[in-house]
């Protein structure tokens, strides 16, 4: 792959255009950028019949990503399996569901290796030799893991209260890894000073509008994985707002370029935890403005983005394609995450719990037809968010080793229901 189908970077507020560079925003009117293709080139250039070809990673899509050459950093990122989910649908009451299943990612287990794999190579390009970000956790675990695997150096900046796993997921590949007391909101106004004091490639400032484009390839495996269609209705994991806005951007790319022959549809629903909840508060009060949260409440830490850099255009996308926004308590998570994993067999970390109590409160609320087809987006693994289950789970029975304290156990109630 030698040839960009990049024109530049476009400003999503004028319209302005500007050249390929490490830039997120328009200074005309702070607007953010997004990458700017031409689209008709690429009609001309590509088929269904050549994607199928090529191997089942992220990067058969690479002509709608933004990166020049050859991929150097995540070559083997993406190409997640699409679970049709008959059990959790029957328990949810809907006839077609299925789970895009990003917490088996390469390397790190969640939908974030996408987003880093192009942010990283993007950075290769521009000459950075050092990258980082600000994190929740699944974010500052890609960043760590794809850095030290293409010999960058990294420097990652959490919240100081952030999980223990998600910490040691971190700490474990080496990288410069700092704890700030504070909200994820401080830590990446921090992010952004350092990054322009230093000279660094921040994946989520700098690197921005080239990083949300890996998120893009999520919905272009589902439109392939489904047979070239597009599901009736998604439902969203919303922190910054970034993954549901490429979520509209890949289905109105796949039209464009004439791999989905028919004006997608499909409704676009959000999905927030109660304790952080700014744009599914804007939908539901049908307002385009979107109110920081100061101090997030929840056990959603990868959620916990008070103030959503996409925000505004994550609630249009919800409106324009006709989708709602609901948001799940703390007991709903934990509800949420132990129901697709008796189910369907799938550990979800903290966010996924978020999206399977909000797709159960929309099917609910006759938001989402129980007879139209539903895609599930679940981003990040529940290895990584175990604590919060700690209460949750059964403790195992302890017995000594004999068939005759098996046998008294299993003529117990609960255990004979599940033998």
């Amino acid at each position: 792959m030698s040839e960009s189908w990049v024109r530049g970077l476009k400003c999503r507020v004028c319209g302005k255009i500007y050249p390929k560079e490490p830039n997120n925003f328009c200074p005309d009117d702070f607007g953010p950028l997004e990458v700017d293709y031409n689209y008709d080139a690429i009609a001309e250039s590509i088929s269904k019949e050549q994607i199928g070809r090529r191997p089942d990673n992220m990067w058969k899509f690479r002509e709608l990503l933004p990166i020049d050459g050859i991929p150097t950093v995540g070559s083997q990122v993406g190409g997640t399996p699409l679970v049709k989910a008959d059990r959790l649908g029957k328990a949810l009451g809907v006839s077609e569901l299925y789970i895009k299943n990003d917490a088996v990612n390469f390397p790190t287990l969640s939908f974030k290796d996408r987003v880093v794999s192009v942010a990283l190579s993007k950075a290769k390009e521009f000459g950075f030799d050092t990258v980082g970000c600000a994190s929740t956790g699944n974010l500052a675990n890609s960043v760590a893991a794809n850095a030290s695997a293409a010999g960058l150096n990294s420097c990652i900046l959490v919240p100081a209260d952030l999980e223990p796993a998600k910490i040691l997921g971190t700490s474990i590949f080496g990288s410069r890894l700092v704890r700030i007391e504070g909200t994820y909101d401080q830590v990446n106004r921090l992010c952004t000073q350092i990054a322009f004091r230093y000279g660094w490639a921040f994946v989520y400032i700098n690197m921005r509008a080239y990083y949300a484009e890996g998120s893009k390839t999520l919905t272009m495996e589902v439109v392939e994985q489904l047979g070239w269609k597009a599901p009736q209705n998604f439902v969203v994991p919303m922190a910054g707002g970034s993954l549901i806005c490429k979520v509209d951007k890949a289905l109105r790319e796949l039209h464009q370029i004439g791999l989905l022959d028919i004006i997608p549809t499909s409704r676009i629903h959000g999905a927030q935890a109660s304790g952080c909840s700014p744009i599914t508060t804007a939908v539901k009060n049908g307002t385009d403005t979107i109110r920081p949260v100061r101090k997030p409440d929840t056990i959603a830490k990868s959620l916990a983005i008070g103030d959503p850099a996409d925000g505004f255009f994550a609630q249009q996308v919800i409106r324009n394609s006709g989708g709602w926004a609901e948001d799940a308590s703390d007991e709903d998570i934990v509800e949420g995450i132990q129901l697709l994993a008796e189910t369907e067999g799938i550990f979800t970390e903290t966010a996924g719990g978020v999206t399977v109590s909000v797709a159960r409160k929309l099917l609910d609320q006759g938001r989402i037809n129980r007879d139209e087809s539903l895609v599930l987006c679940i981003t990040g693994n529940g290895l990584k968010t175990q604590d919060c289950l700690t209460d949750a789970v059964n403790q195992a029975e302890v017995i000594p080793p004999s068939l005759e304290a098996f046998e008294s156990l299993v003529e117990t109630k609960e255990l004979a229901a599940t033998v």
